[in-house]
């Protein structure tokens, strides 16, 4: 079932792009009355899925999905049509149509693109709000537990006060991300200030561990199921353990250093149960474990046991514009960092450059509006920003001869631009074996 579900939103999300971004070529193309002979979701190589023609227009799905396109009538473009080329221009195709025009056309779909995001950014801004933490309310500072972080000099308790010189005003899902692409963090230890430089190859050592939040907050212990063999038969699912040997204890990490100094001891402690504290006796393991799965709290139930204030932000229609506005800025600031990262063979980042399989994993298991919006909404910046790159077949490709017609007053030959799209074609290919490659040696190894 969480596989039909991940294909779901995979499929949904994958095809509502597609549609959007070819519709975006599609809509000028008949404004400028240029003919436009197919619009398929997905490949139709040899045959398709379903297809029927309204007008001069074939709409269809192809069985392929790596994509979509319009196959707009003199074009040099993936469908390599050269018989068509070969004949003379008529007033209908694109070839005849003046430059500008032609322009509109290409950027039609990634305009589409950056539209929609920051779009579903402003509808989930009204739908959702904002939910944070704020940081000032992190009095005992975050949880580290990735090995990474570790490495970097990051320990459990710091306060991150600023990432790379912007303050810290919340804790939210947005934190990690800026970490990872920080060139510095500005921490407080122990009252007093110092700031880490991350590592330039820091995205190469993330993918060396097991998945998971770089920085995340501090948790209770709240008991969990019970081993079989756990000698704590005291315990009880839900059991807030507050107190070990002696010591008054607040969160998990607190209780595992407590537990490593009394392996194969037993030693007094005292639980929240109900909301009533009970002294009881546990068996520490010689591994320093007590025999029980670490359990949840929701934020409801920590912001009630005194934890964490958890502040939501609603928005009225007209107020949620310049937020989603500026969460779709930082989104594609944030995406143009990754690709400069990705681009310096210092960060080693290229390693993480992942196929269809790793968008497929970005999805949850189970079904979520505000995450499916949120996941869309960053690959529609994603598709965006990949189309806009200066390589022949792609539509940055075409926008790059345009201008220089634009500024020049020379058209490229059609013999030119067929050699660029076949060049072109095959740096696709190339890009696209590489980053499939890479998921393909991700599931292999496990990472």
């Amino acid at each position: 079932m969480d596989i039909v579900i991940k294909l779901s939103q995979f499929l949904l999300s994958l095809s509502l792009l597609i549609i959007l971004h070819e519709l975006g070529h599609f809509i000028p193309a008949k404004l400028f009355k240029t003919r436009v002979e197919k619009f398929y979701l997905f490949f139709d190589v040899k045959y398709s899925l379903l297809k029927k023609k309204i007008g001069e227009t074939e709409y269809g799905i192809g069985w392929l999905p790596l994509g979509g396109y319009v196959k707009i009538s003199g074009m040099i473009d993936e469908s390599m049509d050269k018989e068509q080329m070969a004949l003379p221009p008529q007033p209908w195709e694109f070839r005849s149509k003046p430059a500008w025009q032609r322009l509109i056309i290409m950027l039609g779909g990634v305009t589409v693109n950056f539209i929609l995001a920051f779009i579903i950014y402003i509808g989930m801004a009204f739908a959702y709000g904002d939910t944070y933490i704020a940081n000032s309310d992190l009095k005992d500072g975050v949880a580290i537990d990735n090995p990474a972080m570790l490495k970097a000099g990051f320990k459990t308790g710091d306060k991150i006060m600023s990432i790379d010189g912007k303050k810290v005003e919340n804790f939210d899902s947005d934190m990690n991300m800026n970490i990872i692409m920080a060139k510095q963090v500005l921490i407080e230890r122990n009252g007093e200030q110092q700031t880490i430089k991350m590592p330039t190859d820091f995205v190469d050592q993330l993918s060396k561990h097991e998945k998971g939040l770089l920085v995340g907050i501090r948790m209770p212990f709240v008991v969990g199921k019970l081993s079989e063999e756990s000698e704590n038969t005291a315990l009880k699912p839900k059991d807030l353990i507050v107190s070990l040997n002696g010591q008054k204890i607040k969160y998990f990490d607190e209780a595992k250093v407590i537990l490593e100094s009394n392996k194969g001891k037993s030693i007094p402690a005292v639980v929240l149960r109900d909301l009533k504290e009970t002294p009881i006796t546990l068996k520490v393991s010689n591994a320093g474990k007590l025999g029980v799965g670490v359990g949840a709290l929701g934020m409801d139930s920590l912001e009630k046991l005194g934890y964490y204030k958890v502040s939501t932000k609603e928005y009225g229609f007209f107020e949620s514009i310049p937020v989603g506005l500026e969460k779709g800025k930082d989104q594609l600031v944030g995406y143009g960092k990754q690709l400069k990262m990705i681009f310096n063979p210092e960060t080693k980042a290229y390693k993480q450059v992942g196929g269809f399989a790793a968008i497929y994993n970005i999805f949850p298991s189970s079904w979520s509006w505000e995450v499916f919006w949120s996941i869309t909404a960053l690959l529609s910046i994603m598709l965006g920003v990949m189309n806009l790159l200066p390589i022949p077949a792609l539509d940055g490709g075409h926008v790059m001869f345009l201008l220089y017609e634009i500024i020049s007053g020379k058209k490229p030959s059609d013999k030119f631009l067929e050699n660029a799209q076949m060049v072109g074609f095959v740096l696709l290919i190339s890009l696209l074996l590489f980053a499939n490659g890479n998921d393909i040696y991700k599931a292999i190894v496990g990472k």
